[in-house]
């Protein structure tokens, strides 16, 4: 922290980044040190903050600082320090990549076990839940208000799937009561951001329920969605959260892929396991990354060859393990 606090101390424009497609931890954790830096501006010699991620869901509108969120990357500005967050790999970042490109100095703050170490200073702790868990660890409690502790909680919620994954620790737990004590309205924040979804999400949900086949044994549960099948529900890549989650919790198996398609032969996989195999090691191979029971890659080609180039992975740690 006093590495990253001299960095921060001196530095009068600083940008704050997540990765690409932003999920709950991503947002929380990048809202959170948003409002930190800016409640103590004129103290730490700041003259600017800015943020950006991409687009997301109206469900984190709950959070106070994304409305300061800026959505495009098209300004030339250059700052002094870039902070990532939550970002394993530098493409990751999306287009915010050209301002830690032009960047006097660059922070990178994640718990994600492949980070691949990109930034100037690093600060990475693999065996926390999250991002967000991280953050807090780095602030002096006495300056977190309860907007602050807002984001983080959330953050936290959404990287532990709300406390029930094997990521969750006794250090987690002791910190989302530390949050709790803020005064936030935690059950809200559990239900508003995680578990409330819209009619047309609870449609693609099922849908790719109905849908999903099983492979391997039973092992494995693959499910996907197309293009052309987003387009006709309308729906953006933030309406398909917890649908790998929802496969993964089906009785006897062992690991959940779930696949869309971002492109005509690209599509985004999400992998999930639940206590034997490795999918962040099946992920950096396929060149994405992630940790030990979620990772995710990029992957081309046609459906049938991304799901016949993924099972073999699985099936070796299977009989492995």
């Amino acid at each position: 922290m006093k590495k990253i606090l001299e960095e921060i101390i001196g530095a009068k424009k600083i940008a704050i980044a997540g990765h690409v497609r932003p999920d709950g931890d991503c947002i929380g954790s990048c809202t959170a040190l948003y409002q930190y830096l800016r409640n103590d501006q004129k103290q730490l010699g700041i003259e600017t903050v800015d943020m950006y991620l991409q687009p997301f869901g109206n469900e984190f509108r709950v959070l106070t600082a994304v409305d300061a969120v800026k959505h495009s990357c098209e300004s030339d500005e250059t700052y002094d320090l870039f902070i990532s967050l939550d970002c394993g790999s530098l493409d990751r970042l999306g287009n915010a990549v050209k301002y830690f490109n032009s960047a006097g100095k660059t922070i990178n703050i994640d718990h994600h076990i492949s980070n691949t170490k990109f930034a100037d200073v690093n600060h990475v702790v693999a065996d926390a839940s999250s991002t967000s868990e991280v953050i807090f660890t780095l602030m002096e409690e006495k300056r977190i208000t309860k907007e602050i502790a807002s984001s983080l909680y959330v953050g936290i919620i959404h990287d532990t799937g709300v406390f029930k994954h094997s990521n969750t620790t006794e250090t987690t737990m002791n910190i989302a009561g530390k949050l709790i004590r803020k005064g936030i309205a935690f059950s809200e924040l559990i239900q508003d951001t995680f578990y409330a979804k819209t009619y047309m999400q609870n449609q693609i949900l099922g849908r790719c329920l109905m849908e999903s086949i099983l492979v391997l044994d039973g092992k494995v549960i693959v499910s996907s969605i197309s293009r052309k099948m987003m387009e006709f529900y309308q729906a953006s890549s933030s309406d398909l959260e917890g649908i790998v989650d929802q496969l993964r919790i089906t009785k006897g198996v062992e690991t959940a892929i779930f696949i869309y398609e971002t492109e005509p032969n690209e599509f985004k996989v999400s992998m999930r396991s639940n206590s034997k195999v490795d999918v962040s090691k099946i992920a950096v191979y396929f060149g994405g990354g992630g940790h030990i029971r979620a990772a995710g890659c990029t992957m081309y080609g046609v459906l049938t060859d991304v799901i016949n180039n993924l099972t073999p992975h699985i099936e070796t740690q299977l009989k492995e393990g």
